[in-house]
C-alpha cells in the first residue's frame, strides 16, 4: 500500500508553496514597479537633454555636442546611423543595443528631422543584475527558513493528532468500555475527535454485546429443536412396523433437519469473530469425513440418472469446527446434485487440502461464475447461485479458505473447489505425511 503523507509534511509542502507564490508574485510585482520608475527616471533624464539640445539644433542643424559622454545624439535621416536605431519611433525605447551595449533612446522629429538621444545604461544593468541575484537569494533563504519554521510548527500542532491516533490505534478490540488517553494540552478539536470515537466504540461495543448474547442463546435455541426433529425421525425409521408410504416422508424430514442443523452452523459461524472460532477447532480428517457426506446425500440422487463418485483419498487432516467443515462440503455437493440431472458427480481429496466436486450439470457461463463473484463481492444475499453458495462464499472469506468455481471443461458442468489450506488470518492446518 502506498505510504500516506504525514499532515506536518503537508503542513510544511503547504508554507512552502505559499511562500514561494507569494515571492513570485511580490517579484513580479516589483519588477513591474523596478520598470516603470526606470523608465521614468530615463525619460528625465533625456528630456533634460532635449531641453538643453533642441534650442541649439534649431539655430545650428549640424552642432552635434563635442563631448558626449554617456548620452550620444543621432540624425536618422544621415548616412552612418545605427541600424538599431532606424526602426524605432517617436518615444522612450529601453534596452537597445548599441556596439553591444543596452542603451535606453529617446526619439525626436524636429525640424523635420529624426534625432535620437541614446543613453548608455551598461553599469546600471550590471548594477540591477547583482540587486536581482541577491534578491532571489534573500527570497529562497526565506522560503527556506518560512518552510523550516512552518514544519517546527506544524509538528508541534499536530503532535497531539499523531497522539491521539496512536492512542485509537492501540486500543484493543477485547477492552470494552475503555476510553482513548487524550494528550495533555491538546486543542478542544482533539478532544472532540476523542469523545466521538469513544462515543462510537462503546455504541459498537454494546452492539457486539447483544449480537453475542443472541449468538449463544440461538446456538442453543436453534440448534436443539433441529435436532429433536432429526432424532425423532431417526428414531420412527428405526421401528419394526414402520408403514412404507411414511419411510419416504420420514426420510426427508431427516434429511431436511440435516441440511437446516448445517444451514444454522453457517449463519451461525458468520455472525462469530474468526478469532473466537480458533478456541473451538477440531483435527478433521478430510478422508473420513469425505465419505460420511457422499453417502448422507446419495438418496438426493434416487429419482435422477445421477451417480456420486468418489476418488481414492489421502490422508489429510485440517484444523477447523467439525461442523463447518461438514456444512461447507456438504453445501457445495448439495448444490452440485441440484444442478445436475444425469451423468456423474465426482468428488476428488487432494494432499494439499483441496476439495473439488465435478458436476455435469447445467452448468454456469463465464458470466454467471462473474456475476456470482461480483455478488460475493458486494456481500448480496441469495440469487440465482442459490444461498448455498452465497454462505459458503461468505464463510471462506469468513475463515481464510478459498473457494473458486469454473467451468468443467468443453460441457456444461462446473467445477468447484474448496481449499482449507490458503488460510491466512486462521490457523494454517497441518498437512498429512
Amino acid at each position: 500500500m502506498r505510504a500516506r503523507p504525514r499532515l506536518a509534511r503537508r503542513i510544511t509542502l503547504y508554507a512552502l508553496a505559499y511562500a514561494l507564490v507569494v515571492g513570485v508574485v511580490l517579484i513580479l510585482q516589483g519588477e513591474a514597479l523596478h520598470e516603470n520608475a526606470e523608465h521614468t527616471v530615463w525619460r528625465a533624464v533625456l528630456d533634460g537633454e532635449w531641453a538643453q539640445y533642441e534650442g541649439r539644433l534649431h539655430d545650428e542643424p549640424d552642432w552635434r555636442p563635442v563631448d558626449p559622454g554617456q548620452i550620444r545624439l543621432f540624425a536618422l535621416d544621415e548616412a552612418g546611423a545605427p541600424t538599431a536605431l532606424l526602426r524605432l519611433a517617436p518615444g522612450l525605447h529601453d534596452d537597445v543595443l548599441l556596439d553591444g551595449l543596452p542603451h535606453a533612446v529617446s526619439v525626436r522629429a524636429l525640424d523635420g528631422r529624426r534625432l535620437a538621444l541614446a543613453l548608455d545604461v551598461s553599469e546600471f544593468e550590471h548594477f540591477e543584475d547583482a540587486i536581482a541575484r541577491k534578491v532571489a537569494l534573500v527570497a529562497l533563504l526565506g522560503a527556506l527558513l518560512l518552510a523550516i519554521g512552518a514544519g517546527a510548527v506544524a509538528g508541534v500542532l499536530t503532535r497531539p493528532l499523531r497522539q491521539l491516533a496512536e492512542a485509537i490505534r492501540s486500543r484493543r478490540p477485547d477492552a470494552p468500555g475503555a476510553r482513548i488517553a487524550v494528550p495533555e494540552g491538546a486543542s478542544d478539536e482533539v478532544f472532540v475527535i476523542a469523545e466521538a470515537v469513544d462515543g462510537y466504540v462503546q455504541a459498537l461495543d454494546r452492539h457486539v454485546a447483544r449480537e453475542r448474547d443472541f449468538i449463544d442463546t440461538a446456538s442453543h435455541e436453534l440448534r436443539t429443536p433441529v435436532s429433536v426433529i432429526a432424532g425423532a425421525a431417526g428414531l420412527a425409521l428405526g421401528q419394526p412396523d414402520l408403514p412404507p408410504a411414511a419411510r419416504a416422508p420420514l426420510l426427508r424430514i431427516q434429511r431436511t433437519a440435516r441440511g437446516m442443523e448445517q444451514l444454522l452452523a453457517l449463519l451461525l459461524v458468520l455472525a462469530k469473530d474468526p478469532a473466537r472460532l480458533a478456541g473451538s477447532d477440531d483435527q478433521v480428517a478430510l478422508e473420513q469425513l469425505l465419505p460420511e457426506i457422499v453417502d448422507d446425500h446419495r438418496p438426493l440422487c434416487a429419482d435422477k440418472q445421477l451417480a456420486l463418485a468418489l476418488d481414492p483419498l489421502p490422508a489429510v487432516a485440517v484444523h477447523a469446527p467439525l461442523p463447518i467443515v461438514q456444512a461447507a462440503i456438504g453445501t457445495l455437493l448439495r448444490n452440485a446434485i441440484e444442478h445436475s440431472d444425469r451423468g456423474e458427480v465426482r468428488i476428488t481429496l487432494r494432499p494439499d487440502a483441496v476439495v473439488e466436486i465435478v458436476d455435469p450439470g447445467h452448468g454456469m457461463s463465464p458470466e454467471e461464475i462473474a456475476a456470482l463473484y461480483a455478488r460475493h463481492a458486494r456481500g448480496e444475499g441469495r440469487d440465482g447461485g442459490g444461498i448455498g453458495l452465497a454462505l459458503v462464499a461468505r464463510l471462506c472469506a469468513h475463515l481464510g479458505w478459498r473457494l473458486a468455481i469454473s467451468a468443467a471443461g468443453d460441457g456444461p458442468g462446473t467445477r468447484v473447489t474448496l481449499d482449507f489450506g490458503a488460510s491466512h488470518d486462521f490457523p494454517t492446518p497441518p498437512r498429512a505425511s
